[in-house]
């Protein structure tokens, strides 16, 4: 997983409460195990008009240049609800996403969103208003996002300070992911399977 320490680009304004799953990433899109691949299913029903997704649709956000080069989405509150898909945040990456703001984000989506490398950040409601105020303002602005300082900054050197827990803060400067978290401790691990494998050699499985 890629560290996330500084972050700095283009901010896409989805001005829209309760973004679910089912939105991020509709269901007939599910079909793959990997992480790669989503991004172009990202938000399918608002940014396509066709099922194969090719007809697009001009006036959606993401249809519309610069916010195609978006990292960051500025949204409204709620932000994924919906079901336990970890599809969602993988959508949402692949596309170029590594941060979100919002008011409030659903638990379970929040929680995937530290497992894939990607910062979810909550503001009051008053300060994600005016942060759409003042993209509509400088159309195409580019919010920089300083972890280990938490705060967002905007181009105008105004900043927005945010909370995180620490060991998810942690892992995200550093770019540790579950697997990332266990490989931390390769050796040990390697020097049990030896002992135990040795005391026990009739578990070892063959090959």
């Amino acid at each position: 997983m890629e560290p996330f320490i500084k972050l700095k680009g283009i901010t896409a304004p989805l001005d829209r409460s309760n973004v679910d799953t089912d939105q991020i990433i509709p269901k007939q899109f599910l079909k793959k195990i990997e992480r790669s691949g989503f991004g172009i299913h990202l938000f399918h029903d608002w940014r396509f008009s066709d099922a194969d997704g090719k007809v697009a649709i001009p006036d959606f956000v993401l249809n519309r240049e610069p916010y195609k080069r978006a990292v960051v989405l500025l949204s409204r509150e709620n932000f994924g609800s919906g079901s336990s898909r970890e599809h969602a945040p993988w959508a949402l990456e692949d596309f170029g996403f590594r941060c979100i703001i919002a008011p409030s984000f659903a638990d379970i989506f929040f929680n995937n969103c530290f497992k894939n490398g990607m910062l979810p950040v909550i503001l009051p409601a008053a300060q994600v208003q005016e942060l759409f105020d003042f993209e509509k303002s400088n159309p195409g602005m580019e919010l920089e996002i300083d972890l280990p300082a938490q705060v967002v900054r905007r181009p105008d050197g105004k900043t927005y300070s945010f909370e995180v827990e620490p060991f998810r803060k942690e892992c995200l400067l550093n770019g540790w992911d579950d697997i990332g978290l266990s490989l931390r401790h390769a050796a040990r691990i390697d020097s049990f399977e030896k002992e135990y494998f040795t005391k026990y050699p009739y578990v070892q499985i063959p090959g």
